[in-house]
């Protein structure tokens, strides 16, 4: 559905390109197609590289896309990159160049865009990169800055956070060509790394007080917006479903395994926390120039960004990874598990007395 205000949007945009100078010549660069995964997994890669730069070749297909987000069945009118909340992770080295292709299929009722965060130029691409269905547009940028970054569709005005908090967002991953180091010059590595994109949801609800469902965005966004500008999510969900990340879809690990989160939340802030662990090292603003925190118990994600903290499993068992605020974990659904493999040390925590019933003649 095109409405008068996107395309005349969409008329700007298209007199900002005709007045952009020609496309350059291909650079004299290597390549390499990147096949993406989706999240919470992430696409092979090089930690740290002694190769010269790449064009990373990327493609992200927009698809509209009704999904149930909860376990009462509820029906959600997304916008995604690719079928996933989020888009998938995309991780290239600073130095260079990402070359995307966005798609927008003929199936689909809206124009889209791509802003990434971790790109310099006016609204991060999203000028170039305007496209209604049946479209498709090849972007590239070079990636200057290291750091995790949010990349989401802007299409102008109200559209933009209509389809940022429909799912349309991701993360980009600029790894240092050396790889993370802990800001004194020691390396670090992982030994897997797991993606978790938040997202807060406004589902409209009838007379009765139950959720509503729609047979496309366009009918879905009036009662949509009604509901974003009390600013009360009805769900906060990590990777697009209440319970997407626990249960049979918990994320593994083995004890003595360093694991890199990477966290984004492109609206909201968000304090991710790891029950019975921490942050070993913590890039809470996400940008790996800058050295790690370390130790955290609680890190805060700004809305609009993305963060990366690495931790070293000592103990098996089930660890919930939650944002610390725990109405939104507990209540609308923010909740992840990792399910962690390995031998039980009675030295970090061991239970010294069972349960057992208060001695009789005891105080208390």
């Amino acid at each position: 559905m095109l409405t008068r205000r996107t395309a005349m949007f969409s008329a700007a945009i298209a007199a900002m390109m005709l007045a952009a100078p020609a496309v350059a010549e291909d650079l004299k660069l290597p390549r390499q197609k990147v096949d993406l995964v989706a999240p919470p997994f992430v696409h092979a890669h090089e930690q740290a590289t002694k190769q010269g730069p790449k064009i990373m070749e990327f493609k992200l297909v927009v698809q509209e896309k009704k999904m149930v987000i909860d376990e009462k069945g509820t029906t959600f009118q997304a916008m995604t990159f690719n079928g996933s909340m989020p888009g998938p992770l995309m991780v290239v080295h600073e130095g260079d160049y990402v070359e995307l292709t966005l798609v927008n299929p003929a199936t689909n009722t809206m124009p889209h865009n791509i802003d990434f965060h971790s790109a310099t130029g006016a609204l991060g691409g999203g000028a170039l990169t305007l496209i209604n269905p049946g479209e498709q547009v090849v972007l590239r940028w070079k990636a200057t800055r290291t750091g995790v970054f949010v990349y989401h569709c802007a299409p102008g005005g109200p559209m933009i956070p209509w389809h940022v908090v429909s799912g349309m967002n991701g993360a980009v991953m600029v790894l240092p060509r050396d790889g993370l180091n802990d800001g004194r010059g020691h390396a670090l590595r992982y030994d897997r790394v797991y993606y978790i994109g938040e997202q807060d949801l406004y589902v409209p609800r009838d007379e009765k007080g139950n959720f509503k469902s729609y047979d496309s965005p366009g009918e879905a966004y009036t009662d949509t917006e009604e509901v974003m500008r009390k600013l009360i999510p009805t769900h906060v969900v990590f990777n697009g479903k209440v319970g997407a990340l626990t249960g049979k879809n918990a994320l593994t690990a083995n004890v003595g395994e360093n694991v890199l989160i990477v966290h984004s939340q492109a609206n909201r802030d968000s304090r991710p926390h790891l029950i019975g662990g921490h942050g070993d090292y913590v890039w809470e603003t996400g940008k790996f120039s800058n050295a790690p925190e370390t130790g955290l118990e609680t890190w805060f994600i700004r809305g609009g960004s993305a963060g990366a903290a690495l931790y070293k499993f000592l103990q098996p068992g089930i660890y919930a990874y939650v944002t610390h605020n725990l109405i939104e974990a507990a209540n609308l659904g923010a909740t992840a598990h990792f399910k962690v493999e390995g031998k039980w040390n009675d030295d970090l925590m061991t239970q010294v007395k069972a349960p057992a019933d208060i001695p009789a003649g005891s105080t208390n």
